[in-house]
């Protein structure tokens, strides 16, 4: 694919549009078919936060100072205000504010 082929970028993303949906819609699909008792349920809930801490500690292990700041800021920040996303915000701000600062 070039930058003057268009048709090839589109092309590629409706492939990987399709994908995403089919993998989602097959998920949904097959979790119908299964009875989702009480284990199954706690997992289902505790996955977003395993989804988070694996996106976040390879962030933390070569991030330095400013990450573990940043982190430290969005997870108060969590528990004072119970808002996912004014924790996001926070923590993206302590972030950029840190490492403008230098850290």
């Amino acid at each position: 694919m070039s930058a003057s082929d268009p048709w090839g970028f589109a092309g590629i993303l409706l492939a990987m549009t399709i994908a995403v949906y089919v993998m989602r819609a097959g998920g949904y699909w097959l979790l119908g078919r299964f009875h989702i008792g009480p284990r199954l349920h706690r997992m289902l809930d505790a996955l977003p936060g395993a989804v988070i801490a694996a996106t976040v500690a390879p962030i933390l292990l070569k991030g330095g100072v400013s990450a573990w700041l940043a982190v430290g800021v969005a997870t108060v920040t969590m528990i004072v205000v119970r808002n996912d996303f004014a924790a996001v915000v926070a923590g993206v701000a302590a972030a950029a504010l840190l490492r403008a600062g230098g850290f």
